[in-house]
């Protein structure tokens, strides 16, 4: 069942990172689209299989969206919104990361 929730997780992540990549032109689209998503990654309970799976989904589309096209062009422009998505999947990673729940769990022997 795990899987079959971070798949559908990754998934989720990776339509939400190509949506925020279509409309990240749009001043609003831009601030919708990482509003958004800082959300949905919040909203989710930290871990391998829910929060990281979105998150990786979400990073790993934006990554692949932003190598050239074979025109030469790009999909990420090179404005201020285009830094912003870039900047936000850097820190969307680390906090996905930095929030994963410590091996092991919490001391039993705490008062």
């Amino acid at each position: 069942m795990k899987l079959l929730v971070a798949v559908g997780l990754l998934l989720a992540g990776a339509v939400t990172g190509l949506t925020a990549v279509a409309v990240h032109e749009l001043v609003w689209g831009f601030v919708l689209a990482l509003v958004a998503t800082a959300v949905t990654v919040f909203a989710l309970p930290a871990g391998w299989w829910s929060r990281l799976a979105f998150v990786v989904g979400w990073v790993v589309m934006v990554g692949w969206l932003t190598v050239p096209r074979p025109e030469g062009d790009y999909l990420v422009s090179q404005d201020w919104q285009g830094y912003g998505v870039l900047a936000f999947g850097m820190v969307l990673l680390v906090a996905g990361l930095a929030t994963l729940p410590r091996p092991g769990g919490p001391p039993t022997d705490a008062p």
